[in-house]
């Protein structure tokens, strides 16, 4: 640890990457708080190239006159590679009340700044916090236009030097009387990495292209990384997430021929040569691992395939596979156990999260099927998964994609949404592009073979999707909705047209008709989480519940509910029933949701935002005109968000969403996330919720939980939990679904496997 090197201070969260050699890695970590309103718990989380968590410590709240707090980690490195710590700081999502350090006796590591994420453009200011002593930003300058800005310099100072990484002097900032400067590079070659931002008084709001603020052109969008120390710097940006996953827990039957997918990475500019070797542990038999690759050449930004191939060993057994580009090297470790996997047995809500540990690391899941999105089931309870450009259904002992039958020259573009929805007879339907523009896809009963039907418009469109009791004889009915005006005061409120369509199958060929307008003020729909029903049927009647923007100066309660009936036969459409206020107003989280049970009674929950959810029952079956029950809350002071709703063959209603807890047990400070689930048995009240999966951090958190039924009652959870952090965030590469299953109404939970998708199909049509 070097002792004469000062504590730099910063703000925001974010972390540190090492790049350690094998001997003990020490990482001194120093907080202060900044306000006596508002004093912040600072959590740091230790981790090795594995995500392996080593040390995950809290440095509790203070003030700004008292020392610097400090914490002292520790951790013995066998085997060189890219650690990391992570801070994050409870209610202080961007590090605004706080400012931190840290000193280490590892050479070679680099700063992320990385806060909680804000509904904005993103950007990671960098904000110095010690002015009574020099220092540096060194940096990686983009080759394009390049402009620096500061703000918050002490004035009296003196100027702040930009030199290259020869020390030759590119610019001077000079502070003007408030404090601020800017400079502009054009486009052109850099001299060499790092750039320095020399400060004679370490104090200021620092803003770079290419480092704090991106756009989609850019080399490395959302990778704030800098250094304080020119010397620490080391080449993470070009081989950022080279080897993912970072580990995997793989469980077996001894004997057991396996094959384990890791995915190589080029993250640079320029073509790279990546060698793999497997590190097994003395003693270890021949062909028990084996590489289907040694060296990878990667063209830039091209990630390949590689195999571990594995014999599962009667006893418990590790590896490392390790990846080296050039100096830099990293590894992911591998851990064979014997046995069925944790993830195959019941489970008693809830699934703790905690961090760097999901699904695999805790429980071995290692789904074999496709987690893209949801799982849908047909009328024979065969199931659909909708991936990024196909549909899947299981087919011959295989998951195969729809083959789309398309004129000659038109190309078939990405899925859309994330819905599958069916007619009585087995057909399939799901939501494509033709052209870049909007299509339905349609997968007749038996076979994958597809035709895909263009529709006018380019909104969002919603389908109507099995949720326990309903199936439309034919193609099912959906919604578009298109903005007609947005809101520049308030971010979540725009204005939409909310027409349906009715579309049907003529003579072969499907027909999308006419649309029926139901609004012009509708707030939109909000289904990333939760994945609400907007439209339910039964025979002739199509029942669509929508919410409405509203008049900001009217002070509205909240989000108006309606629910309106079509009527097939009539072809009228009835008054709209208002349900209930979702508050607040004027926000399209509020999305509400609709479903119907056995008797054909409409079930409505109105969409709230961080409040309690609403709930009515319509007092005649399969009719919104013929009244409703009192709107009721659906539990008392509830900090709810994104509805997700089935009925199940006992009309039991099921509900999933974002909840918000207190966890003293968990966190010292902060309010948590969790998924949660409460029920409503047929006639009676709402149950507590159920917490079922709780989040690894505090403050902001979102699930993307997406919850359906199959055709005998199980319910099926979808979900990829997000954290705030980006530092979090972006460490994994893609996402994390995992597919919950519950055989018993929730009371217990187990990690899907194939059979559970698979086993259950009925007669096939």
């Amino acid at each position: 640890m070097s002792e004469e090197k000062p504590v730099l201070l910063v703000g925001g969260c974010g972390g540190v990457y090492f790049l350690a050699a094998p001997g003990e890695l020490r990482v001194e970590v120093h907080k202060r708080d900044r306000s006596a309103e508002r004093p912040t718990w600072v959590r740091a989380v230790l981790f090795g190239p594995d995500r392996a968590v080593l040390a995950d410590e809290w440095l509790p709240a203070g003030s700004a006159e008292a020392p610097l707090q400090t914490l002292e980690l520790r951790t013995a490195v066998a085997n060189e590679g890219v650690y990391g710590l992570m801070i994050s700081a409870a209610n202080d999502r961007y590090g605004n009340d706080m400012r931190w350090g840290f000193r280490t006796n590892c050479p070679r590591y680099l700063v992320e700044t990385s806060r909680g994420h804000r509904d904005a453009r993103h950007q990671e200011p960098i904000v110095l916090g010690s002015p009574d002593r020099p220092g540096e930003v060194c940096f990686w300058p983009q080759p394009d236009a390049l402009s620096i800005e500061l703000r918050s310099l002490p004035v009296q100072a003196g100027a702040v030097t930009c030199v290259d990484a020869a020390g030759t002097v590119l610019a001077t900032l000079a502070p003007d009387a408030n404090g601020n400067a800017t400079h502009a590079f054009p486009a052109g070659p850099r001299a060499g990495a790092p750039w320095r931002l020399r400060f004679p008084s370490y104090y200021a709001d620092i803003a770079i292209d290419g480092v704090t603020r991106w756009d989609e052109r850019d080399d490395y969008p959302n990778l704030s990384l800098w250094t304080p120390d020119a010397s620490s710097w080391f080449a993470l940006h070009e081989s950022r997430w080279l080897l993912t996953p970072y580990s995997r827990q793989i469980y077996g039957q001894p004997g057991t021929a396996r094959e384990i997918d890791f995915r190589v990475h080029n993250n640079g500019l320029e073509k790279a040569t990546v060698d793999l070797s497997l590190e097994c542990p003395p003693g270890t038999a021949p062909g028990t691992a084996e590489l289907s690759a040694t060296r990878l050449t990667l063209e830039p930004r091209q990630a390949q395939t590689v195999q571990v191939r594995l014999r599962q060993p009667a006893g418990e057994w590790n590896c490392r596979l390790r990846a080296r580009r050039g100096s830099f090297t990293t590894y992911s470790t591998l851990t064979l156990r014997p046995g069925p996997a944790p993830a195959a047995s019941a489970m008693t809500p809830p699934l703790v999260l905690t961090p760097y540990r999901h699904e695999n690391e805790q429980f071995g899941y290692l789904p074999d099927y496709p987690t893209a999105s949801q799982v849908y089931f047909d009328p024979a309870n065969r199931p659909y998964v909708l991936t990024a450009d196909s549909l899947l259904s299981w087919r011959n002992d295989a998951w195969r994609p729809a083959e789309v039958s398309l004129p000659a020259g038109v190309a078939p573009g990405a899925m859309r949404g994330s819905k599958v929805a069916f007619d009585a007879a087995g057909g399939a339907y799901a939501l494509t592009s033709l052209q870049g523009a909007p299509a339905l896809l349609h997968v007749p009963a038996g076979g994958t073979a597809a035709t895909a039907t263009p529709l006018e418009g380019r909104g969002h469109f919603d389908l109507e999707n099995f949720s326990g009791h309903n199936l439309p004889d034919g193609p099912p009915p959906f919604v578009r909705v298109t903005r007609t005006a947005t809101d520049p005061k308030l971010i979540w409120r725009s204005v939409n047209d909310l027409e349906l369509f009715l579309p049907e199958n003529r003579d072969g060929r499907l027909v999308i008709g006419e649309p029926v307008m139901i609004s012009r003020l509708s707030i939109g729909i909000s289904d990333h989480s939760g994945i609400p029903s907007s439209i339910v049927s039964r025979g002739a009647r199509v029942h669509v519940i929508w919410a409405e923007a509203t008049d900001p100066e009217a002070k509205a309660p909240g989000v108006p509910t309606y629910v309106a009936t079509y009527d097939r036969t009539t072809r009228t459409l009835s008054e709209p029933a208002l349900i209930g206020y979702g508050p607040p107003a004027n926000d399209v989280h509020n999305t509400p949701c609709i479903t119907m049970d056995s008797k054909g009674y409409l079930h409505a929950l109105v969409g709230t935002h961080g409040r309690t959810f609403k709930y009515a029952r319509s007092l005649q079956p399969n009719d919104s005109a013929g009244g409703w029950t009192t709107t009721e809350d659906v539990g008392p002071n509830l900090s709810q968000t994104y509805v997700g709703l089935v009925c199940d063959r006992d009309d039991t209603l099921h509900l999933v969403f974002r909840l918000w807890q207190q966890r003293p047990e968990r966190f010292p400070s902060g309010s948590a996330a969790c998924l949660a689930h409460m029920t409503k048995p047929a006639g009676q009240p709402w149950s507590a919720p159920q917490p079922v999966i709780l989040a690894p951090f505090t403050d902001y958190s979102v699930f993307y939980h997406r919850l359906t039924i199959d055709r005998r009652g199980r319910l099926f959870l979808s979900y990829d939990y997000w954290s705030t952090y980006w530092f979090y965030r972006t460490d994994h590469l893609g996402g994390r679904r995992a597919l919950l299953v519950s055989d018993d109404a929730g009371k217990t939970w187990r990690l899907a496997a194939g059979a559970d998708l698979t086993g259950a199909i009925d007669a096939a049509p």
